[in-house]
C-alpha cells in the first residue's frame, strides 16, 4: 500500500529508532511510568507463548478504552470459544485495571514502543488473525507493519475531537495513508465521521454506531462487601465523588463541609481517578482537620468518619452501588470528562462539571432525560447535593440515567458482527466450546 512523503519520512527514522526508543524507555523506567520485570514487552519481546489458534489483537491506550472492550471481548468468547484474545495498552494503571478483569483466553501485553524492528518482532510471535484498535490512538509504524503483514485492521469506538482533527490537518498525506489501512472504521459519533471523511476516510468504510461504553456490562462488586459496608454505614446518607483529578478532592471536600450542616452524619466517599494520589489526598485531608478511613490501609468508615478515602483500583463498581449520589470527576477541573454510564448503570443519579467535552454526547442525551445536574462552582455542588440526597429526587434521576444508559447494547451487537465477519470461520466443534 502506497503511502505519503511525511510517513515515509517516519518510517524511515522508526527504522533505526531502537537506540532513540531504548533512552525514552530507560528515562520513563526512572520516573516509574514503566514496569521494570515487563520492559521487553516494549521492545517487542514477549512473556508468554502464542496460543494455537485464531487470535484476536485488541489495542487500547489507557484504563478507558480498555474497559470500553472487555464486554466485547467476552462477548466474541461465548459466540466463538475456539478464539483467543490478546488485549495490549501502554499504562501501568490500565494493566493493572485489566490484570484483575481479564476475560477467559486472554493475554495481556504492553504495545511495543513505535520502531519497526520492535514491531516485527511482536507481530512474528503473535501473528494475529485480525488487528482492533480502538478510539484514537493510531502509532504510524504499528499500524503499517500490521497492514503490511496482510492482517485485517478495524478501528472500533473512533472518537476525533475538533482539536485533535486540527493537529491531524498539519499532516494531510499521512492522516489519509494510515486511515486508508483500515477497512472498516465504526465511529462514535458524528462530528467523529465527518472528520474521518475529511482526513480522506472513504464513506463507505465508516459507520456511525455511538459509543460501546453504552453496551457494557455493569462495573463488578464483591457483594459480601456490599453487604458489610451497608451494615457499617447504618442508613448513613452518602455521596461519592468519582475519579477526581488533582485540583478537584479540594473543592469536594469544601462542598461536603457546607453540605454536613444540612445533612448530619453525611459521608463522603473519595475514589480518585489515578489512587496512586492517595497518598498526597490523605496528607491534604488530615491537614485540614477532617476524620476520615483509608481503603488501601484496611479501614472502615466509623461513626465519627466524616470522609472515606477509597485509593484502590477496580472497586468502583462497590462504590457506586453504596452511593445514591455520584459527583463524577474530571469535569470541575479541564480534564473532559469521564464515562457516566459507569454510575448510571448502577443506580447513582449523577453530578458533574462544565468540562466534559470528551463525552458531551453522552452528558447531552443523560440531560436531555432528566439524568444529571450540572455544576460550576462549590456552592452549586453543595446545592445540588441537597438537592439530589432527596430519595425521590435521587430514585427518578438514577432511573432516567439507567434507562439511557441501557439502550444502546445494539452498539455492541454490530461491533460483534463486523468483527466475525473478518474472522476465519470457527472449527466444526469449536464454535461454542
Amino acid at each position: 500500500m502506497g503511502h505519503s512523503l511525511g510517513l515515509a519520512c517516519y518510517l524511515a527514522f522508526s527504522e533505526r529508532a531502537e537506540g532513540f526508543a531504548a533512552k525514552q524507555l530507560a528515562a520513563r523506567l526512572e520516573i516509574g511510568k514503566e514496569d521494570p520485570t515487563r520492559i521487553d514487552e516494549r521492545r517487542g519481546i514477549a512473556q508468554t507463548e502464542r496460543p494455537d489458534g485464531s487470535l484476536v489483537w485488541f489495542h487500547a491506550a489507557s484504563v478507558g478504552e480498555s474497559l470500553s472492550i472487555l464486554e466485547l471481548i467476552r462477548r466474541l468468547g461465548d459466540l466463538r470459544g475456539d478464539l483467543h484474545f490478546l488485549i495490549t495498552t501502554g499504562t501501568l494503571t490500565s494493566a493493572k485495571m485489566i490484570a484483575q478483569r481479564l476475560p477467559d483466553n486472554s493475554t495481556h501485553q504492553f504495545v511495543p514502543v513505535d520502531a519497526r524492528r520492535y514491531i516485527r518482532k511482536f507481530l512474528t510471535h503473535w501473528r494475529p488473525d485480525l488487528a482492533v484498535w480502538t478510539e484514537s490512538e493510531l502509532w504510524p509504524a504499528l499500524m503499517h507493519e500490521t497492514a503490511a503483514e496482510c492482517v485485517p485492521m478495524v478501528l472500533i469506538n473512533a472518537r476525533i475531537s475538533r482539536a485533535t482533527y486540527t493537529r491531524w490537518r498539519w499532516f494531510p498525506g499521512i492522516a489519509k495513508s494510515l486511515l486508508r489501512r483500515f477497512d472498516y472504521i465504526l465511529a462514535q459519533d458524528q462530528a467523529t465521521a465527518k472528520y474521518l471523511r475529511r482526513l480522506g476516510m472513504p464513506t463507505a468504510k465508516t459507520e456511525v454506531i455511538g459509543t460501546l461504553k453504552e453496551g457494557s456490562a455493569a462495573l463488578p462488586h464483591q457483594e459480601d462487601e456490599r453487604v458489610r459496608f451497608a451494615k457499617y454505614l447504618a442508613g448513613r446518607p452518602v455521596w461519592l465523588a468519582a475519579s477526581t483529578h488533582e485540583g478537584e478532592d479540594e473543592l469536594v471536600a469544601a462542598a461536603h463541609k457546607k453540605a454536613s450542616r444540612a445533612a448530619q452524619r453525611l459521608l463522603l466517599i473519595i475514589a480518585p481517578r489515578h489512587p496512586d494520589r492517595g497518598p498526597g489526598i490523605e496528607k491534604m485531608l488530615r491537614k485540614d482537620g477532617w476524620k476520615i478511613a483509608v481503603r488501601s490501609k484496611g479501614e472502615i468508615p466509623e461513626a465519627s468518619t466524616q470522609i472515606y478515602l477509597a485509593d484502590t483500583l477496580g472497586e468502583m463498581g462497590l462504590w457506586y452501588r453504596i452511593a445514591p449520589v455520584s459527583f463524577l470527576g474530571g469535569s470541575l477541573v479541564d480534564v473532559g470528562g469521564h464515562n457516566p454510564f459507569e454510575p448510571a448503570a448502577l443506580g447513582s443519579a449523577i453530578i458533574h462539571g462544565p468540562y466534559v467535552h470528551k463525552v458531551a454526547d453522552i452528558y447531552a442525551r443523560l440531560a436531555a432525560a432528566g439524568a444529571t445536574v450540572e455544576v460550576k462552582s462549590v456552592g452549586e455542588l453543595v446545592s445540588a447535593i441537597g438537592q439530589v440526597l432527596s430519595p425521590d429526587k435521587a430514585a427518578s434521576m438514577a432511573h432516567a440515567a439507567w434507562e439511557v444508559s441501557s439502550s444502546g447494547a445494539e452498539v455492541t451487537d454490530r461491533a460483534l458482527d463486523l468483527l466475525l465477519g473478518y474472522l476465519p470461520p470457527a472449527k466444526r466443534g469449536m464454535a461454542d466450546d
